[in-house]
């Protein structure tokens, strides 16, 4: 389960503002369909916020893309933004995250798995500012970003 890892360069770096990117066809196609637990207005905040930041990714345009949704995609998206479910349970065991009780395979629910499985991992990692990956690696959170979610 290897993470996708940007490649470090040691030229300096020079912060521009990226240019805003179009919104990608099928976010833009999914945030039209009302019948949905995310409400249509988050969802056109997440894929505006993501265009404006040059984000072309369908995963950053529909997510927040704050720290742990860039980890969690990078632990187990695939090269399409399709997630593993396996690879997201073991990221849950890893850190202790009992999903036992969430069976319900009807339509949907792959959606309600990802959103409440990152809501119970969320309040774990910030509490314990620390996220393990299936892979026994152990990832320290921003301050900034345990700030922000810790109870």
């Amino acid at each position: 389960m290897a993470r996708k890892k940007e490649a470090a360069t040691a030229e300096a770096v020079v912060f521009e503002a990226p240019a805003p990117v179009a919104i990608d066809a099928a976010v833009a196609e999914d945030n039209a369909k009302a019948n949905s637990v995310v409400g249509v207005a988050y969802k056109h905040r997440y894929a505006q916020r993501a265009a404006g930041a040059g984000l072309k990714r369908k995963a950053a345009q529909r997510s927040a893309w704050d720290w742990l949704a860039q980890t969690i995609a990078g632990e187990c998206l695939d090269d399409k933004d399709r997630i593993s479910i396996d690879r997201f349970l073991a990221l849950l065991d890893a850190n202790g995250v009992d999903h036992s009780r969430w069976t319900n395979r009807n339509k949907g629910w792959e959606g309600r798995l990802r959103m409440t499985g990152r809501l119970a991992l969320q309040r774990v990692v910030a509490e314990a500012m620390v996220l393990k990956t299936a892979d026994g690696e152990e990832l320290e959170a921003p301050a900034d970003w345990v700030a922000k979610y810790a109870r």
